[in-house]
């Protein structure tokens, strides 16, 4: 087996629970070494405390949190989850400057480091801004955008919610020379969605992790019936990303992001690689089960 791909995931855990699926999937992924987790944007406390919950159910207290920058002092949806999580018991590391814990991990590491983003990309701005020797240390793997296909999976384009919430950041970040860059856009990991057989192994799983899981996503829903299946899974498909492209389609096209939050396809966009077709999705269904379990 190869050596498993030293990565760091900047996440808005707690808000869409999708989030949290994909740290699932990754902390079971074995080609990915996860060195960092950052909290990104609105209540950043809450999300670390959310990620350090799911940490000590996985047994894995030992990949440190880094909180972000916190834009917003609310509660967030997944908030009533953490309610009698005391922080000051976890015994992993928490650093209180997120933004200084990335810059330093992609620094000092020998090897180049995939960074995952699956949120406002706030926090991977600030650290280009102090740092931006950081882009050409970093392979960057997004969820970000809309190229083909608007949200409900009709033709034309959408402001994406990772994109629309910090449009500043996400310029600065997608003209950032990365090592390289590979996006996840709605065309693609809108449409990852669990229901029947394969919802009900996830969901019946007894893995302490997949339990908190399953949950969280219980609080999420706010008392209502998960129905048998789950939310829009959108960022398990760029942790895939970070370690396989085999089921995806993946085309370059140069992207400008405008200042309403539209990824728009223009002639002298930045190029950037884009998954917008997939090869199999079913086959990404079972796999990402297999993963979650």
């Amino acid at each position: 087996m190869k050596k498993p791909i030293p990565v760091i995931l900047d996440t808005d855990i707690g808000s869409d629970i999708d989030d949290s699926w994909a740290l699932v999937m990754l902390l079971n992924s074995p080609e990915l070494d996860l060195k960092l987790i950052t909290t990104a944007t609105f209540n950043t406390d809450h999300r670390t405390a959310i990620t350090a919950k799911l940490l000590q159910a996985a047994n894995r207290t030992d990949i440190p949190i880094g909180t972000g920058i916190k834009t917003l002092d609310h509660p967030i949806q997944v908030s009533p989850w953490i309610k009698g999580f005391n922080m000051k018991k976890y015994k992993g590391k928490v650093y209180a400057d997120g933004v200084d814990a990335m810059i330093k991990t992609i620094m000092k590491s020998k090897e180049k480091i995939t960074l995952i983003s699956i949120g406002p990309v706030t926090n991977i701005a600030e650290a280009l801004r102090r740092e931006p020797r950081i882009a050409k240390k970093c392979r960057f793997i997004g969820m970000h955008g809309s190229i083909a296909k608007k949200y409900g999976g009709e033709p034309g384009i959408s402001a994406e919610y990772n994109v629309v919430v910090d449009v500043i950041s996400a310029k600065a970040v997608f003209d950032a020379p990365w090592a390289s860059m590979t996006i996840t856009p709605i065309d693609t990991c809108e449409v990852i969605k669990l229901d029947g057989e394969l919802y009900r192994r996830v969901k019946e799983c007894k893995n302490p992790l997949t339990k908190a899981l399953i949950d969280s996503y219980q609080v999420w829903l706010g008392g209502k019936s998960d129905e048998g299946r789950s939310s829009v899974l959108f960022d398990t498909v760029a942790v895939y990303l970070a370690f396989a492209e085999d089921m995806l389609e993946i085309e370059e096209k140069p992207v400008d992001i405008s200042f309403d939050g539209y990824t728009k396809v223009k002639e002298k966009g930045k190029k950037i690689r884009w998954a917008l077709e997939w090869k199999d999705l079913e086959k990404f269904r079972e796999f990402l089960v297999g993963r979650l379990i």
